[in-house]
Parts: structure tokens; C-alpha cells; sequence
């Protein structure tokens, strides 16, 4: 009798323990994107995806979730957000992929050289070191976090510069999530130059995402192809750090493959090649953008949920004073190239 009663009490223990680690984190980022949905159908100018990273810093900042939802947390800003992206690749077609990310190019360039000349100018004044300047000047100029993790395995940095340039990364990536739908508003620019602005100003790709499609579905179509041409910069800009590396330590360990194309960007280009043949029909291209879009804002409802303001406060402000000083000359070199080249 005692036996049963016990093993009946214990089988929810046993099925807690069998739950995966990433559970409970995905559970809230799940729940906060529901909820970012159903405002940002009230508040359409706003949109799902700008609340949803709101919400998650909110949450952080109140709650502090802690280690139980860490490993969700991990799992939905990272591969639930390149999922989406992927799946939002199923909407566009393989020649609009083409012809945006060419027609955006010499805005690609600009900025690029803008942030990494910038980046060792204001780093130096600052007494910024190098590993770190680099570090910042790559993570505005290309993909944020992305290039960031990519650089940091070809040069010499400590886990701390890294951690420090992923959070002030993540500071702008906010702020711009916030200010570009209204300053592109105010400034009457139309679905394509402001996606061209977020896809070459904006650090991360799930920021570009939100601030994308919080403008505009058209918008944020154009932005996310900007944004994935710009990543395959990461290629270029490793193998030559990585060069400058083994010349400048000769000694200094074994030589790292330097050669990194994310992913879910071959995959993107997949689904783009995929929806251009028509086998997808309207509406299922519909119901897997709307999908998508639903998968963004858990990503981007972990984001949130992964801010660690700690660690900026820790570091100091002259590392954040140049990411802010980088993050405000790329934003406005992209929309100076665009105007003298007649792209506005």
C-alpha cells in the first residue's frame, strides 16, 4: 500500500526529471512571445518583435530567471532565431536575393571600412586595447555577436574582452530596435532604403529582424537579405586577421581554421532557391512566414532575457563610449552613401 502511494507520488518527480534542460527557458521565452503577439496586433507600429526583446529585459532585470532557463534562453536566441531565419527564406525568391545584396554592396563596403577605421582611431584616443577595439569594430561592422565569437578564435583575446564586447553589442542592438522605426518615420523614408539602413547599421541579425519588420513586412524582408549578404564579411575579415595573427606570433600555438560561413545562411539561400521554383504555393509561403515570424519573437524574447547588465557596469565606460561612437557613425555613414548614391 505504501509502496504504490510512494511510487504514485514520485512519478511526477521522475517526469520532471525527464523534461530536456532546455524546458523551462524555452517554456518563457514561448510565453513572452505570445504575449508579444497579442499586443503588437493593438500596437502595429510597434510590432511582436520589439516587444518581445522588451518583455525578456524586463524580465531579467525584475525576475532574473537564473540558471534553470539558462540552456532554453541559449537554444532560442540562437537556433530557434536562425531557424526562422530560414523559414523566412522560403518567402523571397534566389534573384531578389541577388539583386539586393549587390545593389547594397557599396553600402556594405563603406560602412565596413568605416567601423573598422573608426574602431582603431576613437579605440586608440579612448586607450581602448587592441583585442578589444577589434573585437567592437568587427561586431558593429559586420554581425555583432556573431563576428565577434568568429574573430575572438583567431586572435589573441580574453573571455572577458569577449563577454564585454557581446554586451555593449547588445546595449545598441536595443537602442537601435527602438529609434530606427521612428527616426526612419521621421526622416520619410519608404520599405527599401530603410531596410538597407538596418541591414548595414544594425549589429545583430535578430535586431536587423526587429527593427526591420517593425518598420515594415517589406522592410524587414529587405533588411534580413542585407543582413545576411553583410555576414558573409565574417570570411574575408577572419582569414585576414588571422594572417596578421601568425605573422605578429609566429609561436604562438597551432593555426586555427579560419574559414566559418554560418549555417543557416547556406540554409537561408536553400529556402530562398526553394520558394522561387512555386512548389510552395501562396499560401503555405504565408503560413510559413507568419511561422517565422512567431519563431522571431521567442528568439527575440530570449535575447531579452539574456542581457547581463552586470558585466557592462563592471567593465567601465570607454569600451561603451566607442561602441556608441561606432554604432552612431555606421548608422550615419549608411545613410549618407545611400543619399550620394541616389539609393535614398
Amino acid at each position: 500500500m505504501h509502496a504504490g502511494t510512494g511510487s504514485r507520488l514520485d512519478a511526477p518527480l521522475a517526469a520532471e526529471r525527464r523534461l530536456p534542460p532546455v524546458a523551462g527557458g524555452l517554456a518563457l521565452a514561448i510565453a513572452l512571445a505570445a504575449i508579444a503577439t497579442i499586443l503588437g496586433r493593438r500596437v502595429p507600429v510597434v510590432g511582436p518583435a520589439v516587444i518581445a526583446i522588451v518583455l525578456g529585459v524586463l524580465v531579467r532585470a525584475v525576475l532574473d530567471p537564473g540558471a534553470w532557463a539558462a540552456p532554453g534562453v541559449a537554444f532560442a536566441s540562437k537556433k530557434l532565431l536562425q531557424v526562422a531565419i530560414v523559414l523566412l527564406g522560403t518567402g523571397l525568391s534566389l534573384g531578389t536575393v541577388v539583386h539586393v545584396g549587390a545593389r547594397s554592396l557599396p553600402v556594405m563596403l563603406v560602412t565596413l571600412a568605416v567601423a573598422l577605421g573608426g574602431g582603431a582611431l576613437i579605440g586608440r584616443l579612448l586607450g581602448i586595447d587592441a583585442p578589444l577595439r577589434t573585437l567592437l569594430s568587427v561586431g558593429t561592422g559586420i554581425c555583432g555577436a556573431s563576428a565577434i565569437a568568429a574573430v575572438a578564435t583567431v586572435i589573441e583575446v580574453e573571455a572577458v574582452e569577449v563577454a564585454y564586447a557581446i554586451s555593449t553589442i547588445f546595449v545598441f542592438n536595443v537602442a537601435a530596435v527602438l529609434l530606427f522605426p521612428p527616426i526612419g518615420h521621421a526622416l520619410g523614408l519608404s520599405a527599401h532604403p530603410f531596410g538597407l539602413w538596418a541591414g548595414t547599421a544594425v549589429n545583430d541579425t535578430s535586431s536587423v529582424v526587429a527593427a526591420g519588420y517593425a518598420y515594415s513586412h517589406a522592410a524587414g524582408d529587405y533588411a534580413l537579405v542585407v543582413k545576411l549578404t553583410r555576414t558573409l564579411l565574417i570570411v574575408p575579415i577572419v582569414l585576414v586577421l588571422a594572417a596578421l595573427e601568425r605573422r605578429r606570433s609566429p609561436h604562438a600555438g597551432p593555426e586555427r581554421r579560419a574559414t566559418y560561413v554560418p549555417p543557416f545562411l547556406v540554409g537561408f539561400l536553400a529556402a530562398a532557391a526553394l520558394g522561387s521554383t512555386g512548389l510552395l504555393g501562396a499560401g503555405l509561403r504565408h503560413d510559413l512566414s507568419t511561422l517565422a515570424l512567431f519563431v522571431v519573437a521567442i528568439a527575440l524574447a530570449a535575447v531579452g532575457l539574456s542581457a547581463q547588465p552586470r558585466r557592462i557596469r563592471a567593465a567601465g565606460l570607454r569600451p561603451l563610449a566607442l561602441g556608441g561612437a561606432l554604432w552612431v557613425l555606421v548608422a550615419s555613414t549608411s545613410l549618407l552613401v545611400q543619399a550620394l548614391t541616389g539609393l535614398l
